[in-house]
């Protein structure tokens, strides 16, 4: 497989030719028609934009599950970021929820927090949870990583680098790819002034 340049013909001879059992094999993974049916048009619409060349069918159907796949994985880990969000306002008084606009806005984040995470190495996504969300102390979560609270203090900062940029570019409307000009030092004071070290042990 190699990338090509855009050629309609590839394009319609392999959405001819493996579109209905995508789309066949989307529905078998998701049990969903209508989810099957958006997920196996958005994987065609993402080899429209970064056109390939395969040389045989079955490496052509190889690239489109492993791609259809992970389009799966990312629904079914923003469904569940809804879901526990919706639970999180049932619970809630009433005066306090949050207007359909305003929900939209936080799922929206939630789902680019969630990517950028998973992007990150486990060990700074981890650390970082457990710092911001959790509320671990830097020694609390070296021990549970097996690594040093100064290396914790790295993680976090890493990654809050990483949420201000993604905080600055949606601010902006600017896309996933646009540079930001976030120092890690400016990272390391918010890291800081967000989450306090822990006091040292004397």
């Amino acid at each position: 497989m190699s990338a090509a340049p855009p050629l309609s013909q590839d394009f319609e001879h392999l959405y001819g030719n493996h579109h209905h059992w995508l789309l066949a094999w989307v529905n078998w993974r998701l049990g969903n028609a209508a989810d099957a049916a958006d997920l196996a048009h958005d994987a065609f619409v993402r080899l429209l934009t970064r056109p390939c060349h395969f040389d045989t069918p079955q490496q052509a159907r190889s690239y489109l599950r492993k791609m259809a796949n992970g389009m799966c994985v990312d629904l079914w880990r923003r469904r569940s970021l809804e879901q526990a969000w919706l639970d999180t306002l049932a619970k809630q008084p009433e005066p306090t929820v949050s207007s359909a606009e305003d929900q939209a806005i936080v799922l929206e984040a939630l789902g680019e927090i969630d990517t950028m995470l998973r992007e990150l190495p486990p060990k700074v996504a981890h650390a970082f949870v457990m710092a911001v969300a959790c509320e671990m102390t830097d020694q609390e979560v070296a021990d549970t990583l097996n690594v040093s609270a100064r290396m914790v203090r790295k993680y976090v900062a890493r990654a809050m680098l990483c949420c201000m940029k993604l905080e600055a570019r949606l601010a902006a409307g600017l896309s996933d790819d646009a540079t930001v000009d976030i120092t890690h030092d400016q990272a390391d004071r918010v890291a800081n002034e967000t989450i306090p070290p822990s006091p040292a042990t004397p």
